[in-house]
């Protein structure tokens, strides 16, 4: 038996909405580093888009299975299946269910809820797939993980707003750095570092970075942290009985797909409300992604509105 945390992100870039990072925790059979979750899941999952009437879920990269044009409904075919393996009999259905699940700070909860445009926590989700279809799919995936030994244990996720952004970016210098200390710090919460299990823990590299063990080391208790490889490709590091991967495509990961798309479908059902706000203000406003192009279009459209609703920059734009 051991254990895998896939982690991954969404919304760096962007000047509106959030940045949402997710950590998953997977206990598998054998060594982690040695299991295919794609071949124990070959009958539910495909790492390809399924053909149209197809019950296989589509898991990879958020960027393969979402589009704009296709809406939400794939990621929400992909993801409520999984969504609900940890929620049992509590059906996920509304933003706030979704943002319990994930978020266990309350801190952050109350920061999240008390936006202007989040105050609708009541907003439905799944928004484009019956509940039917997801029961259906979550009784198959929970067999499939059943017959192979698979137990989703957690998922874990910073939203984090724009205020909470900028000060953090004030207070570490750089949004690089901001980006690599919450997710060490995301880690801790999902990792059990007493454990004898074997752990592995694989996440996408944060930028250009190839150098992590001063992060890691501000996380642990003193314990010796073993330098295996840093470079371009990947840095690995070994820590007691777990191994830990920075590496470029990491979303070839099952637990980081997984990951990669928690995020991509928090972050774009957020933006979901935030249009509708904004939109109940200023008719006709075409709605934003939040990327800077048109995130500088949409808040000079909705520039004089803003100062009537004395909505602040500070809660608003991602100056970094």
């Amino acid at each position: 038996m051991g254990f895998i945390i896939g982690m991954d992100e969404a919304g760096y870039g962007p000047n509106l909405g959030p940045l949402v990072i997710t950590a998953s925790l997977w206990k598998v059979p054998g060594d982690p580093r040695d299991f295919d979750f794609w071949q124990s899941l070959q009958s539910v999952v495909s790492q390809t888009k399924p053909a149209k009437n197809s019950e296989l879920l589509h898991v990879a990269d958020s960027k393969e299975v979402h589009s704009s044009s296709a809406g939400l409904a794939p990621l929400e075919k992909s993801i409520f299946p999984f969504l609900q393996l940890l929620s049992g009999e509590e059906r996920i259905t509304s933003l706030d269910g979704l943002w319990r699940l994930l978020v266990t700070s309350t801190t952050h909860l109350d920061e999240i809820q008390n936006q202007p445009w989040n105050h609708n926590s009541d907003f439905s989700v799944p928004i484009s797939v019956d509940l039917e279809t997801i029961q259906q799919s979550h009784q198959n995936l929970k067999q499939a993980f059943d017959a192979a030994g698979i137990e989703l244990q957690a998922f874990c996720s910073e939203i984090v707003l724009p205020e909470r952004f900028n000060r953090c970016c004030r207070e570490y210098g750089s949004k690089g750095v901001l980006l690599t200390r919450l997710c060490m710090d995301l880690l801790t919460r999902v990792w059990d570092r007493e454990s004898a299990e074997p752990t592995l823990i694989i996440g996408d590299k944060h930028g250009g970075r190839n150098r992590y063990d001063e992060y890691l080391d501000e996380v642990l208790d003193g314990e010796l942290i073993f330098r295996v490889e840093e470079s371009t490709a990947k840095s690995v590091y070994k820590i007691g009985s777990t191994e830990i991967r920075f590496q470029t495509k990491a979303e070839a990961h099952f637990p980081v797909a997984v990951s990669s798309m928690v995020c991509k479908y928090s972050r774009e059902v957020m933006m979901e409300l935030f249009n509708q706000f904004w939109l109940q203000h200023v008719p006709d406003l075409k709605p934003t992604k939040g990327y800077p192009v048109d995130a500088r279009r949409f808040k000079s459209e909705i520039a004089d509105t803003q100062e009537r609703l004395e909505i602040s920059d500070q809660i608003l734009w991602r100056g970094q």
